[in-house]
């Protein structure tokens, strides 16, 4: 005979209890687990985020121009920069190059300076007034010789500063020369005629409208332009003889606007002698130790540079007197 092995109700609640009690145990492990995990994931995030403030803190610290004087103390040859297009919206500006111009002839430490030149030029009035100060700081410092070293290219304005040192060494392929000035402008006359567009222009004076593009060119506008380009020309050349003096065997020539190779240049007088910046820091001045007294743009200035502010002046530029 079977045995009835039915569960008493109480025999069956205790059970039930035991079944709750253990799915509890195992909920509140698994959401301390969950929670355990949450806090290291947090602990982590907050770690990283710390460590991407410190790594962007120290780029800003590299970035900025708080040493910009450069590192070290001693004996030392100092070195400038002037890179890219002379203009006052870009590295490249009197400004900067005059402030690390100023510092070095001033740090007792220094035995000589030289100027890094790798420009194809630019404004002929940022150019003009680091030539000026140039030569002033040799004549207040005669001690302190100041070369110019041309890197890839040195023309036009970049040539104009050059021609300011006590002496110019190249490449044997560096590109040097251009002495010249242009002024560079568009016509839109035909265009506007087919796009059906009618130009409105009102002016007080009767020559506020010199040379605008969306009319046709006027033969004593171009005249008075031209003149203007030739005295600025003429200023260019006369800096240039001023400095260089008996040194310039090529002739009229070497104004034209033409360029040729360091080595060429050698032989026109427009460069002295073939070296780097390693060569006349070591063999001519005679201390090898570099010591960088470049201005540059801090992190947040260079950042703002890129973008539409830059682009509208690099478009206004164009229509003004350039040395390159």
């Amino acid at each position: 005979m079977q045995q009835n092995e039915q569960q008493s109700p109480v025999e069956a609640n205790s059970t039930a209890t035991e079944v709750s009690s253990w799915e509890r145990e195992l909920l509140t492990r698994l959401a301390m687990a969950t929670l355990n995990e949450q806090r290291r994931a947090r602990r982590w995030r907050t770690f990283f985020i710390l460590l991407g403030f410190i790594y962007f803190g120290i780029v800003l610290i590299l970035l900025t121009d708080s040493d910009w004087e450069g590192a070290g103390k001693g004996p030392h040859t100092a070195v400038i920069d002037i890179s890219g297009i002379i203009t006052s919206e870009m590295p490249a500006n009197a400004e900067f190059v005059i402030d690390g111009l100023t510092a070095a002839f001033e740090d007792a430490d220094t035995s000589g300076v030289i100027l890094r030149i790798n420009s194809p030029g630019g404004s002929p009035v940022q150019a003009g007034q680091i030539y000026d100060e140039i030569v002033r700081l040799r004549n207040r410092y005669p001690d302190i010789p100041l070369y110019a070293v041309i890197e890839d290219i040195g023309a036009s304005g970049g040539y104009y500063i050059a021609a300011a040192a006590e002496k110019i060494y190249a490449d044997k392929a560096s590109i040097v020369g251009s002495i010249g000035v242009r002024m560079d402008s568009f016509g839109f006359v035909d265009a506007i005629k087919k796009l059906g567009v009618e130009r409105r222009l009102l002016t007080a004076g009767e020559n506020k409208g010199l040379f605008d593009p969306f009319l046709p060119e006027d033969k004593q506008d171009k005249e008075h332009l031209q003149t203007m380009l030739n005295t600025v020309h003429q200023q260019f050349i006369q800096a240039v003889k001023s400095q260089r003096g008996d040194r310039l065997v090529g002739g009229n020539e070497i104004f034209s606007g033409l360029f040729w190779t360091g080595e060429k240049s050698v032989a026109l007088g427009l460069v002295d002698e073939l070296g780097n910046v390693n060569y006349v820091a070591r063999e001519v001045i005679g201390q090898e130790k570099l010591r960088d007294f470049t201005r540059r743009e801090d992190f947040f200035t260079r950042f703002l540079a890129e973008g539409g502010v830059q682009l509208l002046n690099s478009l206004y530029s164009r229509s003004r007197f350039q040395l390159y």
